[in-house]
């Protein structure tokens, strides 16, 4: 597993995990920190960014992925550390905390992923054409059997085309957020991120029938290979076990934060809002810290503007 240490060695740790899955790390994530009074460790989940060998679903599922979280930290002589978790990230967060809630100081999870059938369909659902499978189930199944064993220049413009979709409904978010940020720094910053998005879509709608394949077409192979792996299986997570470890660390006393754009397009709100629910009530009931919420007016992406001042925020007070 390749992992990163930055900032400063004998400050607060801070563990960060990507989304995804098979996304890998990147330096955007060390925005919300302060480098000079905070460690933070970026780790690239299996078979994902830079861990090795790159790509591989053996032993490439959710408890394994804990139990490489809990080796790290031992590694790293931690008694504790701080969370910071996006999208997919919240599901590995929630599964590492309910297992060893006594290593996990504090959580702030960006963009909760329930792992329900409407978002898990939204993602794998993307490469065209849909009207090709009687059902979803079949679709995805043949969109991994086509990345496996299908030529490359099928599987590439399966890629190529799911990337664009992905591409689309980061934007759409971006796009609402923007209609509801009121005139000034912050609309002209959030009109910045949603153009930004756009150009990259346009790029690649523009080379969408491209002939041959780019290290670009690869990685996002990679990636798709890992995210079918997870969300056909529903992220290797039982039902309800989400609700449950939610639950659990609010019993503990664990401290949460849920971060989420009001206007994520990727995954619901209401799945922060509904978890926010769960954890106040079993605060309430063990007489320990309620979970905090924040709602800024973004999408998707930690990156976006209104995002990442929330996330500074919580990571930084």
């Amino acid at each position: 597993m390749a992992w990163w240490q930055v900032g400063q060695g004998s400050g607060t740790p801070w563990l960060v995990l990507h989304g995804g899955p098979g996304s890998g790390s990147s330096a955007g994530l060390l925005a919300p920190f302060d480098l000079n009074t905070q460690r933070v460790i970026l780790p690239d989940q299996r078979g994902a960014g830079a861990s090795t060998p790159r790509g591989s679903l053996r032993g490439n599922h959710t408890a394994q992925l804990v139990a490489d979280l809990e080796r790290l930290r031992q590694h790293l002589g931690l008694a504790r550390w701080h969370v910071l978790a996006g999208s997919w990230g919240t599901v590995l967060a929630l599964a590492y905390a309910q297992r060893h809630p006594g290593r996990v100081a504090s959580l702030v999870l960006r963009g909760g992923f329930a792992l329900s059938r409407r978002e898990i369909d939204r993602l794998l659902s993307r490469a065209p054409p849909p009207a090709c499978y009687a059902n979803r189930a079949a679709q995805r199944a043949r969109l991994s059997q086509v990345l496996q064993f299908g030529t490359l220049a099928v599987a590439t413009q399966q890629v190529r085309a799911w990337q664009l979709l992905e591409q689309a409904a980061v934007q759409h978010g971006q796009w609402r957020a923007l209609r509801h940020t009121p005139a000034g720094s912050a609309h002209h910053a959030a009109r910045r991120a949603w153009a930004q998005t756009r150009r990259a879509h346009r790029r690649g709608l523009a080379s969408r029938h491209r002939p041959g394949r780019t290290r670009g077409d690869h990685g996002q192979a990679i990636k798709f290979l890992i995210q079918a792996r997870y969300l056909q299986r529903r992220g290797f997570v039982r039902p309800g076990a989400l609700d449950g470890a939610v639950r659990q660390l609010a019993q503990h006393g664990v401290p949460v934060d849920w971060v989420h754009g009001r206007c994520d397009a990727v995954c619901p709100p209401a799945n922060s809002r509904r978890w926010l629910a769960v954890g106040t009530a079993a605060a309430r009931d063990a007489g320990t810290q309620p979970p905090r919420a924040h709602w800024p007016v973004a999408g998707h992406l930690g990156g976006e503007p209104a995002l990442l001042l929330a996330l500074r925020a919580v990571v930084q007070r």
